[in-house]
């Protein structure tokens, strides 16, 4: 089976996704404003996992987390951003 694409007609449809993308980043990055550190809970939602993932993701020592009074974990945005930079995948041919 051969598919024939015209690239002419994908052109739009990738922009427009692309586009789509660059905006709804963009409204996640104004949503975090300034934050500089989240809570367990907050920070899971953040990297799409429950907060017991994240929770045994620490204790495993896969990401970094700061601990402050009353024994609350924080972690920083640092921290996330170099967690999902981990565990990046390389595209394919």
């Amino acid at each position: 089976m051969q598919v024939m694409i015209d690239l002419a007609k994908l052109a739009p449809i990738i922009a427009a996704t692309v586009s789509e993308t660059m905006a709804r980043i963009r409204d996640d990055e104004a949503a975090l404003g300034e934050q500089l550190a989240f809570s367990e809970p907050k920070a899971a939602r953040l990297l799409e996992l429950e907060p017991h993932q994240l929770r045994d993701e620490r204790l495993r020592g896969r990401i970094a987390a700061s601990q402050i009074v009353g024994r609350r974990i924080r972690y920083l945005r640092a921290d996330l951003v170099e967690y999902l930079a981990r565990h990046r995948t390389e595209a394919r041919d």
